[in-house]
């Protein structure tokens, strides 16, 4: 017995090479959050004189939340959910995306869902991407990601310190 439990301490100690688990654990945005960005960023290109739409997608790229100002074109909350739905696939800026593969931007602008525009970032929440927040509808596309920087600064600590 003596002999074996240096073998069996020995066996506890490697690492295990069990099959892939059937149910993985998610961060997930809620619907508050979702809501509170949107509106924040909303609020933010209002403060500089623009109506733009915000829509807030989880991680797999479905609207959380989508809200169009009052005099925001229709068109715009088409484009802000396509604009966070290239930063929820590359899980950066849509802005530093766009700089940084121009070569391929032609054929991603053809998938639904996608744009290659600036205006979109990642949400992230301690350390896993929870989704993105796109916005369209002001002078620019610098002035859309402005906005949607100023939503996410609006709730930092709540993302900072999301469990």
């Amino acid at each position: 017995m003596k002999r074996l439990l240096p073998l069996v301490l020995f066996a506890a100690s490697l690492p295990a090479h069990a099959a892939p688990p059937d149910l993985i654990p998610v961060r997930q945005i809620g619907l508050e959050l979702a809501r509170d960005i949107a509106m924040a960023a909303v609020e933010a290109c209002r403060h500089d004189g623009y109506n733009v739409s915000a829509v807030v997608l989880d991680r797999a790229g479905n609207v959380q939340a989508a809200l169009r100002d009052t005099l925001a074109t229709r068109h715009t909350l088409e484009i802000a959910e396509r604009k966070a739905g290239m930063s929820v696939m590359s899980g950066i800026d849509s802005g530093e995306f766009r700089a940084a593969r121009a070569d391929i931007r032609p054929e991603l602008n053809h998938i639904d869902g996608l744009i290659v525009m600036d205006g979109g970032l990642p949400i992230r929440a301690a350390g896993s991407l929870i989704g993105a927040v796109g916005v369209s509808g002001a002078p620019g596309g610098d002035k859309d990601r402005a906005c949607a920087a100023a939503a996410l600064k609006q709730v930092e600590e709540r993302l900072e310190f999301a469990m």
